[in-house]
């Protein structure tokens, strides 16, 4: 009898705590200021502290003191990332994972990655501080590398090859030497992928990276999926010849035919209902002198989509038009596709449903949307029932130092986080 009344009394308490799980602002307003401090620029007012560099390593220690002292048990895996575990009731359940990520691009921002890295410490700093242990284990992660590739969670995936582990990075490191200094192993990294199915549930707090909820003035955006992306290179093939005594109507132009191809890429992005971009980044001219008509052209293509498919109908477009351009002008186009971040992914729909509900129940406005960016989600979202949660960015603006959200968004954000992990915590995905 004894038992059972100890057993009503715990399940009492634990309702009446989860009733009272409020975040606290101002202590996360201080964290999210603690980790600005390192790779803060004082002179570009961004953040210098890219994967692998001594801020990102001097950082990711700060953090792992912070959740040992949280009662977590703390530790690196071989591709760098930061594991944080804290027990459930019932620990043979599968974790709910969470996090995002740390570095930054060069002289980026100070909320992408850095505000869902925080927000789901936080998280576990309120359901400690009102003693309150979900069912299922919990798995905070902080995934290494996102910026150039989300290495981190693609070795969780298994997405990773041998090259990838050779590709360097903006620090001045390989991956391979750069994961070693955030306490991985490169010898064993390939082998770390997860079962698909070994998870509950991963979540992802981030910034939009966009302007939609500040224009619709939504507090949260539900995120759908995450278009993939694939470049390729295109090499424009004409005739160098002399600026001065060649007539223009004997010349090919190589560089005037990618400008035609340029525009041509716009309008037929434009021409096709959706969110699909399309972007020509980068353009070089040879043999590049003023006096010299130019023989050949390096230029890049990025595709972006939730669909796959409409990616690929997007491309032969594209290509098929390129060869008409390259007739009229008397040029060849050459097309290579090159390695992008990944393919589409789409969230869990019945997560989108829970982090939806749970926005309702909380008072924030919201709306399902797709994600632009790649995130650490796309690659978990292979292993894993996924959902991503978006609060808005000012003006839209990201990867440089003007990215900003403010403490209410963050604030909310991490709330709802809290509250989806409390919901999914009763479901069976």
């Amino acid at each position: 009898m004894r038992s059972f009344f100890f057993i009503l009394i715990s399940v009492i308490l634990n309702v009446a705590a989860a009733q009272s799980l409020q975040i606290d602002q101002d202590r996360l307003e201080q964290s999210w200021k603690t980790l600005k401090s390192y790779g803060h620029n004082s002179e570009t007012l961004g953040n210098d502290r890219i994967a692998f560099s001594d801020y990102n390593v001097k950082a990711l220690q700060m953090l792992q003191d912070k959740l040992e002292g949280l009662g977590m048990q703390v530790h690196r895996d071989a591709a760098g990332n930061l594991i944080a575990d804290r027990k459930g009731k019932n620990n043979k359940l599968k974790p709910i994972a969470f996090g995002s990520h740390i570095d930054c691009v060069p002289n980026g921002g100070h909320y992408d990655g850095q505000v869902g890295t925080i927000g789901a410490i936080e998280v576990i700093e309120t359901l400690v501080e009102k003693k309150y242990t979900t069912k299922h284990p919990l798995q905070l992660i902080i995934f290494s590398n996102e910026e150039s590739g989300v290495f981190g969670s693609r070795a969780l995936a298994g997405a990773l090859t041998p090259s990838s582990l050779e590709v360097m990075t903006k620090s001045g490191y390989s991956n391979a030497e750069g994961i070693e200094r955030l306490g991985g192993d490169a010898s064993k990294v390939l082998s770390i992928a997860r079962e698909h199915g070994s998870l509950h549930a991963f979540l992802e707090l981030h910034i939009e990276q966009g302007g939609f909820l500040e224009e619709k003035g939504l507090n949260i955006g539900v995120v759908q999926g995450i278009v993939g992306l694939r470049w390729w290179d295109v090499t424009v093939k004409g005739v160098a010849n002399h600026g001065g005594t060649t007539p223009m109507n004997k010349r090919y132009d190589a560089l005037l035919a990618a400008a035609k191809f340029t525009q041509m890429i716009n309008e037929v992005v434009n021409s096709h209902p959706g969110t699909q971009v399309g972007t020509v980044g980068r353009i070089q001219a040879f043999p590049g002198a003023p006096n010299v008509v130019p023989g050949r052209v390096e230029l890049s293509i990025e595709l972006r989509d939730l669909s796959e498919d409409k990616i690929d109908m997007l491309f032969a477009e594209i290509e098929r038009k390129a060869h008409l351009i390259g007739k009229e002008s008397g040029v060849r186009f050459e097309f290579k596709p090159i390695s992008a971040t990944g393919k589409a992914a789409l969230t869990d729909p019945r997560i989108q449903d829970v982090i939806e509900a749970s926005a309702n129940k909380l008072g924030y406005s919201n709306q399902r949307m797709p994600s632009g960016a790649g995130h650490d989600a796309q690659e978990m979202s292979h292993i894993a029932p996924t959902g991503m949660i978006f609060i808005p960015s000012r003006g839209g603006i990201s990867h440089a130092p003007d990215e900003y959200s403010s403490f209410e968004d963050m604030a909310n954000g991490v709330q709802l986080l809290l509250e989806t992990i409390l919901e999914l915590d009763k479901k069976s995905l």
